[in-house]
């Protein structure tokens, strides 16, 4: 069984330079002490935060600095680019009508990044 995933989660990029945390917004969604997250919280910069530095040559920015490096790789600023939800989810409990969101979940940024969760927020709720 996989863990729940809530609000105040640490998540992280592959290609980041930092974590950052999870951000679920109430609205229609289950309560316990947090707000327990689906695959649609997916939202960049609303619900996966910036990651500090890019690291992936995918990223336009990445590549131009990196180039004007003259080869040097060079990280710039981090701006997810998250197109599709969470996935795979969990397929037997919905929360707002989606699947939950569990610690295997994973979210991939348009510039290649895998985005993860690496804390979970609470311990307590499994779901399958």
């Amino acid at each position: 069984m996989g863990i729940c995933i809530c609000g105040g989660s640490v998540v992280q990029c592959s290609f980041g330079a930092a974590p950052g945390t999870l951000n679920v917004l109430p609205a229609s969604k289950v309560i316990s002490s947090m707000p327990v997250a689906s695959v649609m919280d997916n939202k960049p910069m609303v619900n996966i935060p910036a990651f500090g530095m890019c690291s992936s040559m995918a990223n336009p920015q990445v590549a131009a600095a990196t180039a004007a490096a003259l080869g040097a790789l060079t990280p710039m600023p981090c701006v997810p680019v998250i197109t599709a939800p969470w996935a795979p989810g969990s397929p037997t409990v919905l929360i707002g009508g989606y699947p939950a969101l569990n610690n295997t979940s994973k979210a991939i940024c348009a510039w290649g990044g895998v985005v993860q969760v690496v804390s979970p927020s609470q311990t307590t709720i499994q779901v399958p």
